[in-house]
């Protein structure tokens, strides 16, 4: 699905991180969402690649990237030691400065690696996404019945594992159906490697745990933040499906710009004409709109 990228493994002190990796030009790194990994990018990171260095990466528990023990606050699976990961494997890459887009759970690593690691991020891409502590605080039944993953995944082990390992095929095909905007949103290949990932216990119990972490520390150190006055320096991009929740959950609120004018010094963004999983239902579009933003922030 990658053709002319390289693959790679990172060992990163806690955990390994698998990329795939090619292109030319300034770094940018894309992160994935639930229930996806680094595939979900297949149509999008080839047209990127014409102008960016362009790095695909599994989060930690998820696709092929390591699962590490975690521990009763659930701390190895926060946004926090995820973007970590990402910081370290970058490094690794050559790559001290980088923009970053990211998808849904990828999203929330991406907006705290450029408040956690400010200076190395020039430039931020969300997708269907508001800040966790927003989501959260303004989180009702909408929410508890759309985005079920939120609170079934955050409860305590070991049911929402055994739940996951009954059927893996219906929980990819459950999110296609009810957040997509087709009946088929993923590639054939893309679904059998989400699907394949969530065949494996330990990869099940990391993502389980990567959502008890977001239903505590994350919410914890995003109200930190927003109590200390840290706010995301870099230029920001926020991208959401205007077939989805987000476009009417937060009228309110000003919609999701105006969540993440909360957060961002400088931030733009709109709807988009498709589901969730937009990056994989228009990859073109998504691709084109990118790479127009990141073009104009890194020049």
């Amino acid at each position: 699905m990658f053709d002319g990228f390289a693959s790679a493994e990172i060992d990163t002190g806690e955990t390994t991180v698998f990329v795939r990796h090619g292109g030319s030009g300034p770094p940018l790194l894309l992160l994935h969402g639930f229930p996806q990994t680094h595939a979900m990018w297949a149509r999008v990171a080839p047209a990127l690649a014409q102008a960016f260095s362009v790095v695909c990466a599994d989060l930690r528990g998820y696709g092929r990237s390591g699962c590490p023990p975690s521990d009763s606050k659930h701390a190895p699976y926060s946004k926090r030691a995820m973007a970590q990961d990402m910081a370290d494997a970058m490094r690794r890459l050559g790559h001290d400065r980088f923009a970053v887009a990211g998808h849904d759970r990828g999203g929330r690593v991406a907006y705290r690696l450029a408040l956690d690691h400010p200076k190395r991020i020039a430039a931020l891409a969300v997708l269907d996404i508001v800040p966790t502590e927003d989501a959260w605080r303004l989180a009702d039944a909408r929410l508890a019945l759309a985005f079920w993953p939120w609170s079934l995944l955050a409860q305590p082990e070991p049911l929402p594992e055994r739940l996951i390992a009954a059927s893996p095929e219906a929980v990819i095909d459950d999110a296609s159906q009810q957040w997509g905007s087709e009946e088929e949103v993923f590639s054939p290949e893309a679904r059998a490697a989400y699907v394949q990932a969530l065949r494996d216990p330990v990869r099940i119990h990391a993502i389980c745990e990567e959502y008890r972490a977001a239903a505590t520390l994350d919410r914890e150190h995003d109200s930190e933040d927003m109590r200390l006055g840290n706010r995301i320096a870099c230029p920001t991009l926020a991208l959401w499906s205007r077939n989805g929740a987000l476009q009417s959950w937060y009228e309110s609120e000003g919609g999701p710009l105006g969540l993440w004018r909360r957060w961002c010094d400088r931030v733009e963004g709109e709807a988009v004409d498709a589901g969730h999983f937009f990056p994989e239902e228009i990859p073109t579009w998504t691709a084109k709109r990118l790479a127009d933003f990141f073009q104009c922030e890194l020049r």
